[in-house]
């Protein structure tokens, strides 16, 4: 579908990057509704313990629980409209609520490495400066670092979207399953200061914090092998689970940037599954690795658990 609806003065764009939905679209539908379900589950269990527990509500934790509502609202953008897709004779979405999806996947995206990024100043400073850690992370600066990290990206992404709105569009079809970079494929021109500003915001949100990250984590690595085994533990249980998101995140956007960005030529299928990964893998990685590796966290969701077991036996 790739004309103009003159009585609501909508131009619609079509998804092509489905395989075989005709045949399996109630099993598509099955399995990405199960899927997101676990991930608003999984991620808002470990929120609420985070929000409940007040020996929870240290900047770590904060952060984490940053990270995990984040993760619940990447997924709102891309799931239901997938849903409905699987469902439909035909996968159109109007130009503005596509750009609208562009724009929301790439800030959160970016406020992704971000959040990371204070975690990992948040250990630093909680492993080598140990006696300043309560005047550094105070609650004004945990504010002021949740409020940066979601607010950096989301300007910048603006800009990007205000050029966007005012392209002309020369093809009507998207290659994947909902609106990311793809979206460049469309235009007639692609005008240079599009291309500055996407360089820029891969950047600031993604290439500047990972240095940041690396090089805070690499910093602790020396310092906590110069220490104590106490130290070293600490920094093992606190440290390992945030790398392990960082890797999964920065595996996932590499994909996105080389293939969607890039334009390389993957096949139909290949380029389903790697994009199913990159909106099912992370969401329900983070939540995992925070609840199982978190040794406080894993402590309360472990009771919390237990006490589900419990409450049938004393009902009866």
């Amino acid at each position: 579908m790739d004309q103009k609806n003159d009585e609501f003065n909508a131009t619609y764009l079509t998804f092509s990057g489905h395989v075989e939905l005709h045949r399996f679209r109630f099993l598509y539908f099955l399995v990405m509704f199960i899927v997101y379900v676990l991930i608003l589950c999984s991620n808002s269990i470990i929120l609420c313990i985070i929000w409940i527990h007040k020996s929870l509500h240290e900047p770590m934790y904060i952060f984490i629980a940053a990270l995990l509502l984040n993760s619940i609202l990447f997924s709102t953008n891309i799931y239901p409209k997938l849903l409905i897709d699987f469902l439909s004779d035909k996968q159109v979405i109007t130009h503005s609520h596509c750009v609208v999806q562009f724009s929301t996947y790439y800030s959160l995206g970016g406020s992704e490495f971000l959040l990371l990024s204070a975690m990992a100043y948040d250990r630093y400073v909680s492993i080598c400066k140990p006696l300043q850690y309560p005047v550094i992370m105070r609650k004004s600066t945990v504010s002021v670092l949740l409020l940066l990290a979601w607010l950096l990206p989301a300007l910048q992404v603006m800009a990007s979207t205000t050029i966007i709105n005012n392209l002309q569009i020369c093809r009507f079809t998207l290659t994947g399953i909902f609106c990311n970079n793809t979206i460049y494929n469309l235009f007639c021109v692609i005008p240079r200061t599009l291309s500055i500003n996407g360089v820029s915001i891969l950047l600031n949100t993604v290439l500047l914090p990972m240095l940041f990250i690396l090089f805070t984590y690499a910093r602790i690595l020396i310092i906590s092998y110069q220490s104590s085994k106490d130290v070293r533990k600490k920094a093992a249980q606190t440290c390992l689970p945030h790398l392990l998101v960082l890797m999964s995140i920065s595996c996932l956007s590499s994909y996105d940037i080389i293939i969607a960005r890039l334009q390389v030529d993957f096949h139909r299928t290949a380029r389903l599954i790697m994009t199913l990964q990159l909106i099912i893998y992370h969401p329900l990685f983070n939540p995992v690795i925070y609840g199982v590796k978190m040794k406080e966290i894993s402590k309360h969701l472990k009771k919390l658990l237990c006490e589900g077991k419990l409450n049938p036996l004393k009902i009866r």
